[in-house]
């Protein structure tokens, strides 16, 4: 069982940029798919980010261009950077890692 803690999240500018983490208890070596979702206030949970074990990523189309989706193996951690942030980037961030997840998730507002 692979239990995630996602941090990271908070308050910025439109423009601005953070840095999400998703800390798993466990290794992640083995893990296949690690992804980023997130959901906004009265809309349904979206995929923003993926990454495949051998290191392919797959971005919203959203997001494209912003957003880039990491991970760590070393440190069992995935990471999201987000840059030139938006208003409607505002929502509650997930990860999952294959079966295991989300954690309680991190809120990031932008404001413009």
């Amino acid at each position: 069982q692979v239990q995630l803690v996602e941090s990271g999240g908070g308050l910025v500018q439109a423009g601005g940029s953070l840095r999400l983490s998703c800390a798993a208890s466990g290794p992640i070596f083995s893990i296949n798919t690690m992804a980023w979702h997130r959901q906004a206030p009265g809309k349904q949970r979206e995929l923003v980010a993926v990454i495949i074990k051998g290191g392919n990523t797959r971005y919203a189309d959203s997001v494209k261009g912003r957003f880039t989706i990491s991970r760590d193996n070393a440190k069992n951690t995935v990471y999201l950077q987000m840059n030139s942030l938006k208003p409607e980037d505002t929502a509650v961030y997930y990860c999952n890692a294959d079966q295991f997840g989300p954690g309680r998730g991190t809120q990031v507002t932008v404001s413009s």
